[in-house]
């Protein structure tokens, strides 16, 4: 797979149903009822540069949970005890406080395992047998999962990962029609996962956690991201520039950069601080072509000797350096200018988001830009959100666990004394980007078996073939915000934009 031609990884038409596939009756509670096939989502992208879907099928979830059923079983589980036992309106409160998470994480469970699919439909499903999309060496997991039974999406992973399931062909493809041969409920070891040590990491985040968990993670190897994340290194969401061409992965990183400079305004001098700055290549960017004294902020090792011999090469090594420390260690003085922090704030944890705010502001000037990039999720969510969400959690990004909706974020910001200036949402942006990572990894498939094992090639490989659809659909996505301190003497004006299509007003046009 090369990434000049983007239709070596373009998705197959859907073929008609066979009359036997018709008459055949769904298995799977995803399918409760049968629907025909259309080819309503048999739609043309005019773009070469996005990812289509092959089967965009809508998943049960938040419309289908009934809240007020939920608010019912929270006051009444508990008013049964107190008619049982006798408590007293304290003791009945205390309990149903108690019972509150308990009750609502069983109920959806419960539901995940049951619920239909909407009806509003652009698409069915071929119902093809499971022996399509994969074979299944292990013989017990192949007498429980075989012909149209679905498989959990967890037990899917695992089984994968382990070496009991190969794929038959492309993973991008076969996820694109993951409907077919996969649920989505939470099963018992999603949810021994989400008690054991998902809530633990949210409610502790402490320095030695943070430190474990990226060092773990981020010092692996460069030649492991550089597999994927090419020339540029950044670990971060490309901008699409022109969405008329096939732009290449590193095009699209320098629009990025060239989008978060122009946005902030930096200009010849501004001290910046780019907080958890990866391998350190926009403070580099920022100081060359636009003479920013610029400061890299990490808990990698790797990713800080990588970023400040990367800054000499680039003949900045005077005025972009990368320091190796936790974010709550660094000097809040003298202030900075432009503050930049691009998906890194998630790892931060919403236990801690609000102080990690009010440092940001106490570190910028009064007179200063704040741009915040951060991963975030649909608040109208889908069962194959929360499972995408904890595979992430446990596999690829431990303890980025403020992954919120919008109005979470901005409501943080506005506690902590921001004015939000601008907001934009680039989940299409990161699709893009993360199907240039893919096809990356699957080119270096045998430098990273060879290096670190088949079983983390597969990791990665499911990671960022899901990725690409998640992101597209809107499941997980990306916020670009930019703020100020909201503060009385700010100047606004020099914030002023023309309104969208002010440059093809005619003369005379109301």
């Amino acid at each position: 797979m090369t990434s000049d031609h983007p239709e070596a990884i373009a998705l197959p038409a859907t073929p008609e149903p066979t009359e036997k596939q018709q008459q055949q009756q769904p298995t799977s509670p995803l399918l409760s009822q049968p629907l025909s096939w259309t080819h309503k989502a048999a739609r043309t992208f005019s773009s070469p540069t996005i990812y289509p879907p092959a089967l965009p099928f809508e998943c049960g979830g938040s419309r289908e949970f009934s809240s007020y059923l939920l608010y019912a079983l929270i006051a009444g589980v508990p008013y049964m005890l107190k008619r049982m036992f006798g408590f007293s309106l304290g003791t009945y409160l205390v309990v149903a406080g108690l019972l509150a998470l308990p009750i609502g994480g069983l109920s959806l469970l419960v539901h995940s395992w049951i619920v239909s699919p909407p009806t509003e439909q652009i698409c069915a499903l071929p119902n093809e047998p499971i022996e399509t999309y994969m074979t299944i060496l292990d013989k017990e997991l192949k007498a429980k999962y075989h012909g149209y039974n679905k498989i959990p999406m967890d037990d899917f992973f695992e089984r994968y990962f382990d070496g009991d399931i190969d794929l038959n062909g492309d993973a991008l493809k076969i996820f694109e029609r993951r409907y077919d041969w996969a649920i989505f409920p939470i099963t018992v070891r999603v949810a021994k996962f989400f008690v054991l040590q998902w809530i633990p990491e949210l409610l502790w985040h402490s320095k030695k956690q943070d430190e474990t968990q990226v060092r773990d993670h981020y010092d692996r190897g460069d030649d492991f991201y550089a597999a994927f994340l090419g020339e540029r290194m950044i670990y971060t969401s490309a901008l699409v520039g022109d969405a008329s061409k096939r732009e290449t992965l590193e095009e699209m990183q320098d629009n990025k950069m060239r989008d978060v400079c122009e946005r902030v305004g930096m200009r010849p001098g501004d001290r910046h601080l780019d907080i958890g700055c990866g391998w350190g290549t926009l403070v580099a960017y920022s100081a060359k072509n636009y003479g920013t004294d610029s400061v890299g902020i990490t808990l990698g090792r790797n990713q800080t000797a990588f970023g400040n011999t990367r800054a000499a090469e680039w003949g900045v090594g005077d005025s972009a350096r990368l320091l190796c420390m936790d974010y709550r260690d660094i000097p809040r003085r003298p202030r900075y200018h432009r503050i930049t922090c691009l998906e890194m704030a998630e790892h931060v944890g919403v236990r801690k988001f609000q102080e990690f705010l009010l440092q940001v502001r106490d570190m910028l000037e009064d007179d200063g830009l704040f741009y915040l990039q951060i991963a975030g999720l649909r608040g109208a969510w889908q069962y194959e959100d929360f499972s995408w969400g904890l595979f992430m959690a446990k596999y690829v990004f431990p303890g980025a666990d403020a992954s919120c909706p919008l109005n979470w974020v901005i409501g943080q910001l506005e506690t902590a004394g921001f004015e939000v200036r601008t907001t934009e949402t680039i989940g299409i942006h990161y699709s893009v980007t993360i199907g240039r990572w893919y096809e990356n990894w699957l080119r270096n498939k045998d430098v990273i078996v060879k290096a670190y094992g088949k079983r983390w090639f597969r990791i990665w490989e499911i990671f960022l073939a899901w990725s690409i659809i998640i992101a597209r659909q809107g499941s997980s996505t990306c916020y670009q915000i930019l703020a100020h301190k909201n503060r009385n003497a700010f100047d606004r004006s020099a914030l002023i934009r023309p309104p969208f299509g002010y440059d093809k007003r005619s003369n005379g046009s109301a």
